[in-house]
C-alpha cells in the first residue's frame, strides 16, 4: 500500500512538472524537426550566371544547416509554360513546406500564381535580381507571401557613381572631343522589363547630380544577352565612328558582351591606351575577371550569399513563427514582407 501511494504521488509530480515545462516553452523557439524544410527553389533560367552563383549560395546554405532544410531546384528554360507546370507540380505533390520562385515573366504581377500557392496555404517567397512588379492589393492578399528584391535605386545611384569618379579622374582621356559632356550609349534589359527604365534613370540622374553634363547617343534592348549585347555594340561603334565616351550596360552579361565588342577594334585590352569605360550590374565571375583585367571599368554587386540567407531566414520565420527582423544588410516595407537588398560599388 505504501509503495503504491508513492507510485502515485511520483506520477502527479511528474505531471505537473510536465505541464510547467510546457508552458514554459516559449512558441518562437526555431523550426526543429526529425526531417528538413523542404523548399521548391523555380528559377526563370539555370544558365544565369547569377543564378549559377545563387544556386551555389543555397547548396552551402543546406550544408550549413545540415538536417535543418532541403532545397530541390527546377529549371524554367526562360519559359513561361515550362515554369507554371513546375509550380503546379511543386503544389499538387504534397512535399513542399514552401515556394521560392523566380520567374520568368517580371512585368505582370503573379496574380495568379498567388492564387494557386494559397488554395494550398503554402508560404511563398518570390525573389528577383531583377525588378519585379508588386502591386500591394496582391501583397496584402497573402499574408505568406514574401518579395525579396534589389534595391534597385541605390545600384542604379553606384553605377552613376562610378561613372562620375572615372570621368572627374581622367576627363582629358575620355572627352575624346573635348565638349565637357559625356556622350553615352545603354545596352537595355527586354523590351517590356519595368527594371529596364530604373537601370538607366537612377545611373543618369547621379551623373548629372554631379554637375556632368550628359548626352545619349542611342539606347539598345540586348535582352540581358551577350551575343546580342557584342552585335549591337559593333553596330554602335560604326556608326558613331569615335564618339562614344562611356556605354552602360543594365546587367554584366551585356558588359561582358560590349567589352568583347569594343576589343574587336582594339580598345579595353588593359593597357589604358585606347579604353572606353564600361559599367555593369550583378558582378557575375566573368566582369569581375575583366574588370581585374582592367577591360571594364566596374559592375554593381548583390551579394548571392546575402540573398540565401536572407531566404533562410525567411523560411524559418515562416515555418517555425520565429520574429523576422529587418537587419541592416537589408530594408523593408511597412509590411515587412518586401524587402530589398543592398548593392556594394565593385572597381579595380
Amino acid at each position: 500500500m505504501k509503495l503504491l501511494k508513492k507510485m502515485i504521488i511520483i506520477i502527479i509530480v511528474v505531471v505537473a512538472v510536465s505541464e510547467i515545462l510546457i508552458e514554459a516553452v516559449p512558441n518562437d523557439i526555431p523550426y526543429s524537426s526529425m526531417n528538413p524544410i523542404n523548399v521548391g527553389v523555380v528559377f526563370y533560367r539555370f544558365d544565369d550566371p547569377y543564378v549559377v552563383v545563387l544556386k551555389q549560395s543555397l547548396e552551402n546554405i543546406e550544408k550549413k544547416y545540415e538536417g535543418k532544410i532541403k532545397f530541390s531546384f527546377y529549371d524554367s528554360k526562360n519559359d513561361k509554360a515550362i515554369q507554371n507546370q513546375n509550380i503546379n507540380s511543386l503544389l499538387e505533390s504534397g512535399n513542399v513546406d514552401v515556394l521560392v520562385l523566380s520567374l520568368v515573366d517580371l512585368v505582370n504581377d503573379p496574380k495568379e500564381i498567388i492564387n494557386k500557392v494559397k488554395e494550398k496555404n503554402i508560404p511563398v517567397i518570390f525573389a528577383s535580381k531583377r525588378i519585379l512588379k508588386i502591386d500591394e492589393n496582391i501583397v496584402e492578399s497573402y499574408d505568406k507571401a514574401y518579395y525579396i528584391l534589389p534595391d534597385s535605386e541605390q545600384g542604379e545611384r553606384l553605377q552613376g557613381k562610378m561613372i562620375s569618379d572615372i570621368w572627374n579622374k581622367n576627363k582629358s582621356a575620355i572627352d575624346t572631343n573635348k565638349d565637357d559632356v559625356i556622350q553615352y550609349v545603354v545596352l537595355q534589359g527586354g523590351v517590356s522589363s519595368t527594371g529596364t527604365n530604373d537601370r538607366t534613370k537612377y545611373s543618369i540622374m547621379t551623373i548629372k547630380d554631379t554637375g556632368i553634363k550628359v548626352e545619349q547617343l542611342a539606347s539598345e534592348f540586348c535582352n540581358w544577352d551577350e551575343d546580342l549585347a557584342r552585335e549591337k555594340t559593333e553596330g554602335l561603334f560604326v556608326h558613331y565612328d569615335g564618339r562614344i565616351e562611356i556605354i552602360i550596360a543594365n546587367n554584366d552579361v551585356m558588359a561582358v558582351g560590349a567589352v568583347k565588342a569594343l576589343q574587336k577594334y582594339g580598345y579595353n585590352k588593359g593597357d589604358n591606351t585606347k579604353t572606353i569605360p564600361v559599367v555593369g550590374m550583378d558582378a557575375i565571375p566573368k566582369s569581375l575577371d575583366f574588370i581585374k583585367k582592367g577591360y571594364m571599368l566596374g559592375t554593381v554587386l548583390q551579394y548571392p550569399d546575402v540573398m540565401a540567407e536572407t531566404f533562410y531566414k525567411i523560411v524559418i520565420h515562416l515555418i517555425s513563427k520565429t520574429r523576422l527582423d529587418c537587419t541592416q544588410e537589408y530594408k523593408c516595407d511597412e509590411s515587412g514582407r518586401i524587402i530589398q537588398l543592398p548593392f556594394k560599388e565593385y572597381v579595380r
